[in-house]
């Protein structure tokens, strides 16, 4: 009976969390909720431009535009999920010291918030593919197992980077150089194509990335099957390894987290 109340209140206390965090993520602004359509909008809009008729780098890939955005809306999902878990648990550091309740909520709270920016931007990518006529498949329903993957790797990088920041602070300045560097190494506003004209084993290194890896997934269930992915740019056995990198960050984030939960109070 008392583990059962116990959950109740945490599932309460879960709600409240990913209410609050939408909420005051966006009061005060004029346009409000819209922010969360209209930030990777912009970028798109200023990405596509530069990157698609400047550098003009969209070579052969059909439904460029398509294309593009699925990579900017899922690298932003990604982008927010980590940060906002990152300073979660020094951000809610009242809330730590005043009730006993596992911590992990905070993180998971704080992801989840970032995920229902995400559904909102599925649907924009949604409008896109119906007005430009990208054909849809059948693959197009394991869209969302792709998007649990890049989550759950969102997830563990969270876990990880909050308990490490309670004691160390500088950790957010450097995963903002990290995250920038990852976005140049991924590809976002570039084909693997042109990568792989450059150097076909720098593509297969940034194919291990399971960010990489699952916007070009993604890309090639929604927009076009002749869309470079990691299981056919590497060998048969390294195509695994993305998503079992994402298991191993995962299992090492959860015992990094619960193992040093019990003094976040004396940090934060």
């Amino acid at each position: 009976m008392i583990s059962n109340i116990l959950s109740r209140k945490n599932r309460i206390l879960f709600r409240e969390l990913v209410i609050t965090d939408f909420k005051l993520r966006y009061q005060g602004s004029a346009l409000g909720y819209l922010w969360s359509i209209l930030k990777p909008l912009f970028l798109f809009a200023i990405m596509y431009f530069v990157f698609g008729y400047i550098f003009d780098l969209r070579g052969d890939v059909p439904y460029f535009p398509v294309y593009m955005l699925i990579g900017i809306v899922l690298w932003s999902f990604f982008t927010e999920a980590t940060t906002q878990g990152l300073q979660a648990i020094v951000a809610r550091g009242d809330l730590i010291r005043k009730i006993n309740f596992p911590k992990y909520i905070i993180i998971v709270s704080g992801t989840t918030s970032a995920l229902i920016n995400l559904f909102f931007n599925i649907l924009v990518v949604i409008f896109f593919v119906v007005i430009t006529g990208v054909p849809i498949t059948w693959a197009a329903i394991l869209l969302p197992l792709l998007v649990v993957e890049l989550y759950i790797f969102a997830l563990a990088l969270a876990f990880l980077l909050s308990a490490v920041n309670v004691r160390y602070r500088d950790v957010g300045y450097l995963w903002e150089i990290v995250l920038q560097a990852m976005f140049y190494g991924t590809p976002i506003l570039y084909t693997m194509s042109y990568v792989m004209d450059k150097s076909l084993l720098i593509a297969q290194i940034m194919l291990l990335n399971p960010v990489a890896q699952v916007i070009q997934d993604a890309r090639y269930v929604v927009v076009s099957d002749k869309t470079v992915t990691s299981w056919q740019l590497l060998d048969q056995g390294l195509g695994f390894v993305p998503v079992v990198l994402v298991g191993v960050i995962l299992l090492i984030a959860a015992l990094y987290f619960r193992s040093t939960s019990k003094y976040f109070a004396e940090y934060v």
